[in-house]
């Protein structure tokens, strides 16, 4: 299959983990940050090795395009960037998922820092065929007052670009428990709700997120396999697990392509999509993606079709616009 000129969906893509080397050398340069002014060692620091030992040295490569995250003007011109990086490849609908909390170091409001990736998003959708839409995520190892903090300042993006709340950072067992509370908020309002769980080992965690936060899908989930609880409730609820297999090998939750998961659960009828993560930090695309499970698996074009039409069904957007992406695949 040509996997490039496939309609494809992201529904798993970290904003500050797909920043295009050049633009952070060049946002360096712009700012005068006394940050490393080199392409190779700005590439070096934005991308983690296939093999990482952890988890948590994985996350490390996110301080760099971070620290370039500061402005309104360059927040706008990373959003527009990634929308426009995936439109180059076919990708129909994505959603992107980012922290506001890690953008306020020179005084930005959640509310400015919102509206700027909401704006480069839309000017990349007045040019390329791609829609999209924010997820905001809370970090897990914040308090649980800064997660709703987000939760109220970005309700009134609710249905203009902002569709779900997240929980990400370094996963921990029983995390949960600490956001009951901001999670029953976002679900008044009317977010919908995904949260990282199951990536590092501990698949008690996605039958917590599930039950306690009431989690609507979830983001990696491969540790499912060690929970019969969560595995039984990921299955019977139909909840779409966000799978991301390059990720998954770099933080070593699975050793290679072929002894992922994914096409497991695609046999036992458990609701898989295909997702890219971090487009720079781990250096892929969805076309990528899709090739490397295609050889893993000798994945069939029907296959695919089927996670494809999964991610719509997963997709936090309406009937109306869930049809217009099944039209791409016909």
């Amino acid at each position: 299959m040509n996997f490039n000129k496939m309609p494809k969906i992201d529904l798993h893509c970290h904003l500050d983990g797909s920043l295009r080397a050049e633009t952070v050398l060049d946002i360096i340069k712009k700012n005068r940050l006394e940050l490393t002014q080199s392409l190779e060692g700005i590439r070096k620091q934005l991308t983690a090795p296939l093999s990482c030992s952890s988890l948590d040295e994985y996350l490390r490569c996110f301080d760099l395009p971070i620290a370039v995250m500061q402005t309104k003007e360059d927040l706008e011109r990373v959003s527009f960037e990634l929308m426009e990086d995936a439109a180059m490849e076919n990708i129909k609908y994505i959603e992107i998922r980012f922290a506001p909390q890690q953008h306020t170091k020179e005084g930005l409001t959640t509310k400015e820092i919102i509206q700027s990736v909401l704006q480069g998003m839309s000017r990349a959708e007045k040019i390329y065929d791609i829609k999209g839409n924010y997820i905001l995520s809370c970090m897990r190892h914040l308090s649980a007052e800064s997660a709703m903090k987000i939760v109220e300042e970005g309700k009134q993006f609710i249905g203009q670009g902002v569709v779900a709340v997240d929980l990400c950072g370094g996963e921990v067992a029983g995390f949960c428990h600490k956001f009951i509370e901001p999670m029953k908020k976002a679900r008044e309002y009317g977010y919908r709700i995904t949260v990282h769980a199951g990536e590092t080992g501990i698949g008690q965690n996605v039958a917590d997120a599930i039950e306690l936060l009431g989690a609507e899908r979830i983001g990696h989930g491969v540790f499912i396999t060690n929970s019969r609880e969560a595995y039984n409730l990921v299955k019977e609820r139909k909840i779409p697990l966000e799978i991301c297999p390059t990720s998954n090998i770099q933080t070593k939750a699975v050793k290679n392509y072929g002894e992922h998961p994914i096409y497991d659960f695609y046999n036992d009828e458990i609701m898989v999509t295909l997702n890219t993560d971090n487009r720079t930090v781990s250096d892929t695309t969805m076309t990528e993606e899709c090739i490397q499970i295609e050889k893993a698996f000798h994945l069939k074009k029907e296959e695919y079709t089927d996670i494809y039409l999964n991610s719509v069904e997963a997709a936090f957007i309406s009937e109306d616009e869930k049809q217009k992406l099944r039209e791409y695949i016909k």
